[in-house]
């Protein structure tokens, strides 16, 4: 989308206009905003946002872990590879992610590795809202706790991840 859009033309949107303008807000799951079309007329941003966050919520916990599992792991490999959503790479890179030594690489890859071993889905943090040095402090404090909380945890990093896109992509 070249153009943000304003509260007026999104509510005004068809079904497929609607997908293209905002499918990609969240990590390679459209389902969030095809779900959220029928909820118009949005009242605000928030709201917007709101009724693409319930499409997430609503999901059973099974289906939960599989759309967390859709999100990159945060690496400088992933960042060289162009392999990520533009979006994630920029967000990534805003946090320095694709300039770190070596051996941050190695200890960013072996927290990637145990936290997935042990939660079953990739570490998420909005990393816009971070250093470098707060997200490897972010990883070790959240590693031991439950994966319900971290559950919980990625689905609230993920609202502030997608608010931010969605805010890039609305005028106003």
């Amino acid at each position: 989308m070249s153009q943000p859009l304003d509260l007026a033309s999104v509510n005004a949107l068809d079904e497929a206009a609607f997908a293209d303008a905002f499918g990609s807000v969240f990590e390679h799951f459209p389902q969030a905003a095809e779900g959220a079309w029928a909820q118009r007329p949005f009242a605000s941003a928030t709201a917007l946002h709101g009724a693409m966050m319930d499409v997430v919520r609503k999901l059973d916990e099974p289906r939960q872990r599989d759309f967390l599992n859709l999100h990159p792991q945060l690496s400088a490999r992933n960042i060289r590879a162009g392999t990520m959503t533009a979006d994630s790479n920029a967000e990534q890179k805003s946090a320095g992610l694709d300039a770190m030594s070596a051996q941050q690489e190695a200890a960013l890859d072996q927290l990637n590795s145990d936290y997935q071993a042990r939660h079953g889905f990739p570490f998420i943090i909005c990393v816009r809202h971070y250093t470098r040095e707060g997200i490897f402090a972010a990883f070790e404090r959240r590693i031991g706790r439950s994966t319900q909380q971290e559950l919980d945890e990625a689905l609230a990093q993920i609202a502030a991840i997608t608010r931010g896109r969605l805010a890039a992509r609305l005028a106003g």
